[in-house]
C-alpha cells in the first residue's frame, strides 16, 4: 500500500467520522449548552403568555418549576430516543438510522422558531423533547457504528472523537449563546432553532460514506458489501487478522437474532458487562458534570461571579471538557480504558472536596470565588479526561453483535434518566445544600472510582472473546462452567476461511 493510498484512506475515515458526529453526539453538546444563555428571557416569555392567557402572574418557585422542566424534557426525549435507537439501528442500520435521526431533528427546529410568533411556549417544550430524542438515538448509534467500522488498534480513538464532538458542541453552543450573537432578547428563538445547521450538514455528507461492515456481514449475511466497506475505510486489500474477527464474531452469533434488554438481564454470561455498563452511564449523570450546563448561571452565582462575567466564564466550562476529550483521545491507546476512567472519577472527588471548602470559606477569604471558580473547571477537566469519553466505548467491547444494540438501549436509557432526574433537582440541590451542593456528587464519583477498582478489567486492543472471558470469573463465581477457551479451541479459522475468498 502507497503513501499516497494510506492518506487517502485515513482522511476517508476522518470525513466519515466528521460527517457523523455533525449531526450527531455534537447535537447533544449544543443543545445542553443554548439553554443557559436564554434562561430569563424564556422565563419572561413563560411569565408574559400565562398573563396573556389567563391573567396570572407567576412567582418565582412556579417560573423556576416550568423551567426545570422545559430543560428537563430534553432527557425524556433523550430516553425515548435511546429506547428506540436499538431496533432502529437493528433494522435500518446505523448509517441510514443516522440519516433518518434528522427528522426529529428538523421538526424541533421548526416549532423552536415559531414558538415565539405563536405565543406558544408549548411549542418550546415539544421541541425541546424531539430534539432529546434526536440526541438520544445519536448517543447510542454513533459510538456503535464508529467502533464497527474502526479497525482495532483505532477503535478506542475512533469512538472517542464521539465525546470529542460532545465537548466541541458544547464550546460552539455558548459561544452562539453570546448576547453579542443569538443570546439575546430578540433572537432567542433563532438560537433554539439553529441545531438545524448542523442537521443539514450531515444529511448533505453522510450518505457518500459507507455502512459499518460488522452489521453489513453479521446482521445482513452481504460479504460483498461488507469487504467493500472494509476495503474503503482501510484503503487497501483487507488484512486477513481483522476479517478473520469479523468471521470469528459472525460464526458465533450465526442464527442467533438481535437480543432486547430484558433478554440480557437473564443472560448469565453477560451479567457483569450489563451491570458495569449501568453503573458508568449513571455515574455519567450523576456525577452533575453536564447539569453545570444546563444550570451554569445557578453554579457560577453560587461560586461567587457576577452576573456580567457568567456568560464568558461559562465559554471555560466548555472549552475545558473539549481540551480534555481531545487529550484522552490521545492517550486512551496508550493508558487504557481503566486507568483513565478510575482517574478521572477521582480526581473529581478530590475536586469536588476542594470546592465545597471553597465555598464554606468564601466569606472569609475574598479569593475563595476564584478558587471555586477554578474547581468547576478542573471538575470539567477530570470528567473530559475519562468518563466522558470511555464509556461510550465499553459496550462496543464488552458485547458482541447480537447484544449491542441492547446494552447501548439500557446505557443510553440509564443516562438520560439520571440527567433527567439531576436535571430537575439540581437547582433545589443548589439552593437547598448552598456550600455542601457537591457533596452528594463526590460521594457518586467516590464510589464509582471503586467500582472499576474492583470490577472492570482492561478492555484496550482486546477482541470479544478475550474480554468476555476475563467477565467469566465474575459471572459464574463459584459454579462450574464449561470453559470458554475449551469453546473458542473447537472454532477453525480454516473451516470458514474459504468465505474470504470473495
Amino acid at each position: 500500500m502507497t503513501t499516497k493510498e494510506k492518506k487517502g484512506h485515513t482522511y476517508t475515515l476522518v470525513l466519515m467520522v466528521t460527517s457523523t458526529a455533525i449531526g450527531g453526539t455534537l447535537q447533544y453538546g449544543y443543545n445542553l449548552a443554548i439553554m443557559n444563555a436564554p434562561t430569563v428571557f424564556i422565563q419572561n416569555f413563560v411569565n408574559e403568555t400565562f398573563l396573556e392567557r389567563w391573567g396570572i402572574q407567576l412567582g418565582v418557585y412556579d417560573i423556576t418549576l416550568i423551567w426545570t422542566f422545559i430543560v428537563s424534557i430534553f432527557s425524556l426525549g433523550g430516553f425515548i430516543g435511546a429506547l428506540i435507537a436499538g431496533p432502529m439501528s437493528v433494522r435500518f442500520g446505523r448509517k441510514k438510522t443516522m440519516l433518518l435521526n434528522n427528522v426529529f431533528l428538523f421538526s424541533s427546529s421548526l416549532l423552536a422558531l415559531l414558538s415565539r410568533t405563536a405565543k406558544s411556549f408549548e411549542m418550546i417544550i415539544i421541541s425541546r423533547f424531539l430534539v432529546g430524542i434526536n440526541a438520544g438515538i445519536s448517543m447510542n448509534v454513533q459510538p456503535m457504528y464508529f467502533g464497527e467500522s474502526a479497525p482495532k488498534h483505532l477503535r478506542g480513538a475512533v469512538s472517542l472523537s464521539s465525546a470529542v464532538f460532545t465537548s466541541f458542541g458544547l464550546v460552539l453552543g455558548q459561544v452562539v449563546s453570546l448576547k453579542e450573537l443569538l443570546g439575546c432578547e430578540p433572537c432567542w428563538q433563532y438560537l433554539l432553532a439553529s441545531n438545524a445547521i448542523p442537521g443539514f450538514i450531515q444529511l448533505l455528507t453522510l450518505p457518500w460514506f459507507p455502512e459499518s461492515p460488522r452489521y453489513l456481514l453479521i446482521d445482513c449475511g452481504d460479504k460483498e458489501a461488507c469487504l467493500m466497506a472494509l476495503q474503503r475505510l482501510r484503503g487497501c486489500e483487507v488484512q486477513r487478522e481483522e476479517l478473520d474477527e469479523i468471521l470469528q464474531e459472525q460464526n458465533e452469533t450465526k442464527g442467533e437474532r438481535a437480543k432486547q434488554p430484558w433478554e440480557l438481564f437473564t443472560d448469565r454470561s453477560v451479567r457483569w458487562q450489563l451491570i458495569t455498563v449501568a453503573v458508568l452511564s449513571s455515574a455519567m449523570q450523576l456525577c452533575g458534570n453536564d447539569s453545570i450546563y444546563f444550570y451554569a448561571s445557578y453554579v457560577f452565582q453560587e461560586a461567587g461571579i457576577s452576573a456580567g462575567q457568567i456568560q464568558y466564564v461559562t465559554i471555560g466550562t466548555g472549552m475545558c471538557e473539549f481540551t480534555a476529550c481531545i487529550l484522552c483521545n490521545l492517550l486512551i491507546e496508550r493508558l487504557g480504558r481503566r486507568l483513565m476512567l478510575m482517574g478521572g472519577y477521582v480526581l473529581m472527588t478530590g475536586w469536588a472536596i476542594v470546592f465545597t471548602v471553597a465555598l464554606s470559606l468564601e466569606n472569609m477569604v475574598t479569593w475563595m470565588p476564584y478558587l471555586s471558580m477554578t474547581c468547576i473547571f478542573t471538575y470539567i477537566l477530570s470528567f473530559g479526561m475519562g468518563p466522558a469519553g470511555v464509556t461510550g466505548i465499553l459496550p462496543t467491547e464488552m458485547f458482541n453483535q447480537t447484544s449491542r444494540p441492547a446494552a447501548y438501549m439500557t446505557a443510553g436509557s440509564l443516562m438520560w434518566l439520571n440527567l433527567f432526574i439531576i436535571g430537575m433537582i439540581f437547582p433545589f440541590l443548589v439552593s437547598g445544600l448552598g456550600q455542601y451542593c457537591f457533596v452528594p456528587f463526590g460521594a457518586v464519583c467516590l464510589l464509582t472510582a471503586l467500582y472499576i477498582q474492583m470490577v472492570l478489567p482492561e478492555t484496550k486492543g482486546k477482541t470479544i472473546s478475550m474480554i468476555t472471558k476475563e467477565f467469566h470469573r465474575l459471572n459464574y463465581r463459584g459454579q462450574v462452567k464449561m470453559n470458554i477457551e475449551g469453546k473458542q479451541a473447537q472454532y477453525q479459522l480454516g473451516e470458514i476461511f474459504h468465505s474470504t475468498a470473495l
